[in-house]
């Protein structure tokens, strides 16, 4: 039994990396995908992780699945097409660390996973199912995606879903507004951005949308503010807990899948998912930001996860 399982993308970041000899951009190979970067987190934070997705039969595919499992994710349930090649998408940086994203996914291996390609042991013995809008932007991912929710679910699961919005992947921004909150009515937890919080609520107030998500099903909801920290909505209850600043940031990339793998590692290693309290809550809150306070010190999304030994001696040191 896994206490975590994470379906959607796994893919390649290619992230700037200088200039060459011949004055050209270099890019670097890094792993990445933002279900993949959360069960990622929650593995370094000592969780049992499984992963869900597919990949092509090529080199990336191979390097991502290595990947993962020297990390300790499981990856029985990743499936390597011969049709398709592994996604990969291009991260230019500036000098902030802010991202700028050029997709290859056309379609990647990523969009084509079936829901008869799913486990279904995994999605009925897991604790908590995650997922994302990105395998909901194209079929046959969003058929699976809803398949493995709804049967996640049905059989007790948490669901847990962060919407990781990518404008250049959808054909519009009401497609992706209507697919996006297709999954609301299943998710348990839900996090998103500042700036993705009018797109699943039509509120662009942190507090209203998460008064929203709150009134419309949720347990648990979380708005992540940048180098603001993050705000908590849980039983009727808000709380913006700050975030810790760090001397120099390299690369955001991952930090908000950082965020959300802590968060839920801490929840997954309390006494019960349903004993949760708005102080505990609050603290874990606090662990998260640590977590992807971290992962912007380093390039990359995956290698870029921090330790649970490197999360308790930044909050010690604070």
């Amino acid at each position: 039994m896994f206490d975590l399982v994470a379906l959607g993308e796994l893919l390649i970041d290619f992230t700037e990396s200088g200039i060459s000899a011949n004055n050209q951009r270099l890019f670097e190979q890094n792993p990445g995908g933002a279900v993949a970067n959360v069960a990622c987190a929650a593995s370094r934070l000592g969780v049992r992780t499984s992963f869900i997705g597919k990949v092509g039969n090529d080199m990336h595919g191979a390097f991502l699945a290595s990947t993962l499992q020297s990390i300790g994710v499981n990856t029985d349930n990743l499936v390597f097409s011969d049709e398709v090649f592994t996604t990969l998408a291009f991260v230019a940086l500036s000098q902030k660390g802010e991202r700028t994203f050029a997709f290859a996914r056309k379609p990647g291996a990523d969009t084509c996973l079936k829901a008869e390609e799913i486990s279904h042991e995994l999605l009925s013995s897991c604790r908590i199912l995650h997922v994302g809008s990105l395998s909901m932007t194209d079929e046959p991912a969003r058929g699976a995606t809803l398949h493995a929710v709804k049967t996640a679910k049905g059989k007790g699961a948490i669901i847990s879903y962060d919407p990781n919005y990518r404008a250049m992947l959808w054909r519009s921004k009401s497609e992706a507004i209507l697919h996006m909150r297709s999954l609301l009515p299943y998710a348990d937890y839900v996090k998103m951005s500042d700036e993705e919080t009018a797109l699943l609520t039509d509120f662009h107030d942190p507090k209203q949308a998460l008064e929203y998500l709150l009134t419309n099903g949720a347990r648990i909801a979380v708005v992540t503010l940048g180098d603001k920290g993050a705000m908590l909505g849980f039983s009727g209850r808000y709380v913006e807990v700050p975030a810790f600043k760090m001397p120099k940031i390299i690369d955001t990339t991952g930090a908000g899948d950082a965020f959300w793998g802590a968060f839920l590692s801490r929840i997954l290693k309390g006494a019960s998912l349903n004993d949760l309290n708005f102080d505990t809550l609050t603290e874990y809150v606090r662990f998260a930001n640590a977590a992807a306070a971290l992962c912007v010190t380093k390039r990359g999304a995956i290698p870029a996860m921090p330790t649970e030994e490197e999360v308790w001696k930044l909050i010690e040191n604070r």
